[in-house]
């Protein structure tokens, strides 16, 4: 099994990276392989909606985001970090999941999906709400924890200092893991469930 680690944060060594790491030394000790990939820094633009994904089978952007996805397509789950910005990820981060999922038609139902947020003050939850949207509008599981998925700290490595933040990380990974291999003897059992087709609406006919 394998997980990708999206750190959206700039800096490649915050607080961020810290949570998410927290995370990845936990499945390690679940025997589940992780990737950690730094977007956070990178010049992501956003989507434009032309629709070329549609014909080219990919994000007519050639960058980071057609880099990462088939990775994604391999992997079982994905963790998406980001530190709070206005209330809100920041927009790379939100820039880089808007054309990855987009931009992809392989089938993401049953992939795990999970969010770490990292914030001084407040903000954590509405960003920890924004992220998982990703997931619920693909048929992705949502993996919970034993409190919001937030950690807090402003300075690098400042967050080290937030015990119950970082053990809502590791707890966090746990059950990520324990759902991924559970959904995995699910899928063995009884396949995945029926997709049902039909027109999509609008609310203007």
């Amino acid at each position: 099994m394998k997980i990708l680690l999206i750190n959206g944060s700039p800096k490649a060594n915050g607080n961020t990276a810290l949570a998410l790491k927290e995370m990845a030394a936990v499945f390690a000790e679940q025997g589940i392989e992780t990737e950690t990939i730094h977007v956070g820094n990178k010049p992501i633009r956003g989507c434009i909606a032309c629709n070329g994904c549609g014909k080219k089978g990919k994000c007519v952007f050639d960058d980071m985001v057609n880099e990462v996805a088939p990775k994604f397509e391999a992997a079982d789950g994905i963790v998406v970090g980001s530190p709070v910005y206005y209330a809100g990820p920041n927009a790379t981060v939100t820039a880089f999941l808007d054309r990855l999922f987009y931009s992809t038609s392989f089938d993401k139902t049953m992939k795990v999906g999970a969010c770490a947020v990292v914030c001084r003050r407040g903000g954590a939850s509405a960003t920890f709400d924004r992220l998982n949207k990703y997931f619920t509008i693909s048929g992705m599981p949502v993996a919970s924890s034993r409190y919001w998925n937030s950690v807090h700290g402003m300075a690098p490595g400042e967050a080290e200092q937030d015990e119950e933040g970082l053990r809502t990380m590791r707890t966090l990974a746990r059950n990520m893991a324990f759902l991924m291999k559970s959904i995995a003897l699910g899928k063995e059992a009884f396949g995945l469930p029926e997709v049902e087709q039909g027109p999509m609406t609008n609310f203007i006919r």
